[in-house]
């Protein structure tokens, strides 16, 4: 993927370093090759010179002529809703959760890492109620596919062999020999 974040006039910049560390600003003209010309009109950094390795280049770009005056700055700067994309990017959240952490006390680490155990015994005993009813269901119908292939295994021996099958306790009957009739039983 090529380069995309360029060096250039409207583009919005992360301060990293120095007294403006953690604020927005725009470039407004290029210098040299190590400091540029930044103006922050809605984020409390005034115009001046800043270098460049202080600064990290966003994907936000605003549109206005270089060395523009502050006033057009800032209105390029609301009419493109810069502060709006910033505080909705991941970029932010992330700084602001890396802010939330470093400003936690010993017992909000504490209260933390016991809703982290809390959390994790659910989702394991969760996980293993699952792992449970998915083997139970894989037995079901293991059996069930067996009782079925039983079942026609019979039925294809019935079919074969033209008989019915003789119940228990029934004497055999031999070939050529009439069929017995029941006794009917006395009262």
């Amino acid at each position: 993927m090529p380069f995309k974040r360029f060096v250039e006039t409207g583009r919005v910049a992360y301060v990293a370093d120095g007294p403006y560390r953690g604020k927005l600003c725009a470039i407004v003209d290029v210098i040299d090759q190590t400091r540029a010309l930044v103006d922050g009109p809605e984020t409390g950094v005034p115009r001046g010179q800043m270098r460049l390795n202080q600064l990290h280049l966003t994907k936000y770009k605003i549109n206005f002529p270089f060395t523009d005056h502050t006033k057009t700055v800032r209105k390029a700067w609301i009419k493109n809703k810069i502060d709006e994309k910033w505080a909705a990017g991941i970029w932010a959240q992330k700084i602001a959760a890396k802010r939330q952490r470093r400003s936690m006390t010993d017992f909000d680490r504490f209260k933390l890492r016991k809703a982290r155990q809390i959390r994790n015994k659910i989702r394991t005993l969760a996980y293993y109620r699952l792992k449970k009813r998915a083997a139970k269901d894989r037995a079901k119908n293991s059996t069930q596919k067996k009782t079925g292939e039983l079942k026609e295994k019979k039925e294809e021996s019935k079919q074969k062999k033209g008989e019915p099958k003789q119940k228990k306790g029934e004497p055999k009957q031999k070939k050529g020999e009439p069929k017995q009739k029941k006794e009917a039983p006395k009262k």
